[in-house]
């Protein structure tokens, strides 16, 4: 237990036998339980620490099929809810997290601050120093994809799989619609934010060893944009159209009524020009600036607003006040 609140750590599993078994011994006595997860493993790495391991906090949960990452992260926190248990980091086996950092990233969670962590590679530029260039481009890229479509826009390192959670923000998300591949770090943001729980980057360095990586670059590139995509405008009619439709979400529908119209009209006359060969008047032009500029305007406004509306009160003290 970490300040009398019981902690368990879930590890999805996938071919790592190599790394596994230095990843458990380094996890601490302040974790109550540890939830392997076997996801269908070829080189059966629940069979290997089964056969292996003496600490009493393990225990292996074998999924039939591979349901990818984040199905077996999913598998992991529905197990550790039914432990009854307060606090739940997930951390990978590969060996790229660091269990000793543990404390560090449940510490904002235990003082009541937050629902959410994450770690952080990308906070010290001694570790950035360190990373492969490759992987600092993606995340600069990925991270205001994910700013854009959870909503976090004070968070980074948005596919960091080094993270805790609160019961109360596990419970108040629906595990099932969490996607079951690579995207699932990004995903549980996007829920996190439409259950309005609070969410809190912890810097803390990353560990780059032997360990391959599984990811297919070109082919999931346009599986996350779409994802990103389809979140976020999730994300806008859930928070502004249909929980909450302010001020703001005027802004957001004149933005986006004048914007389109200006740019389909000045589209409309710019093929007519072309085809006839007879140049648009000012007026015509006008048309199609002035809603243009209107609508750029109203967005940015809206913008503003969105950036400043991540939650603030952490749902722990929420329900707390409710019982």
């Amino acid at each position: 237990m970490i300040n009398k609140l019981k902690v368990a750590c879930v590890i999805p599993c996938f071919k790592e036998t190599k790394h596994i078994m230095s990843v458990l011994k380094k996890i601490e006595s302040d974790v109550d339980n540890i939830l392997l997860v076997d996801d269908g493993c070829p080189d059966k790495t629940g069979e290997y620490v089964l056969n292996r391991n003496k600490d009493p906090r393990v225990e292996i949960i074998f999924m039939k099929k591979n349901l990818g990452v984040g199905g077996a992260t999913m598998a992991g926190y529905k197990e550790a809810l039914k432990k009854k248990v307060d606090i739940v980091v997930k951390i990978d086996g590969d060996g790229q997290m660091d269990p000793s950092f543990l404390k560090d990233l449940v510490s904002p969670i235990v003082d009541g601050k937050c629902d959410y962590t994450k770690g952080n590679r990308f906070f010290y530029l001694k570790d950035i120093k360190s990373m492969p260039k490759s992987r600092i481009f993606g995340n600069i890229c990925l991270s205001f994809l994910s700013k854009f479509s959870s909503g976090f826009w004070q968070i980074s390192d948005p596919t960091n799989g080094f993270t805790a959670i609160h019961k109360n923000a596990l419970e108040s998300i629906e595990l099932r619609k969490i996607s079951h591949g690579y995207f699932f770090e990004s995903d549980i943001l996007c829920k996190l934010y439409l259950a309005r729980a609070t969410v809190v980057d912890v810097p803390l360095p990353a560990v780059y060893g032997s360990e391959e990586s599984g990811i297919n670059v070109p082919k999931i590139i346009p599986i996350f944009i779409y994802l990103h995509i389809y979140n976020f405008l999730e994300r806008i009619f859930y928070t502004y159209l249909l929980r909450d439709f302010s001020f703001y979400s005027l802004n957001l529908v004149i933005g986006t009524f004048f914007m389109s119209f200006g740019f389909l009209f000045g589209v409309f006359h710019l093929m007519v020009s072309l085809l006839s060969g007879i140049a648009a008047t000012a007026g015509t032009v006008m048309i199609s600036a002035l809603p243009i500029l209107i609508g750029f305007f109203s967005l940015m406004q809206f913008m503003s607003y969105d950036v400043n509306n991540t939650p603030k009160i952490p749902l722990q003290k929420l329900v707390q006040k409710k019982k």
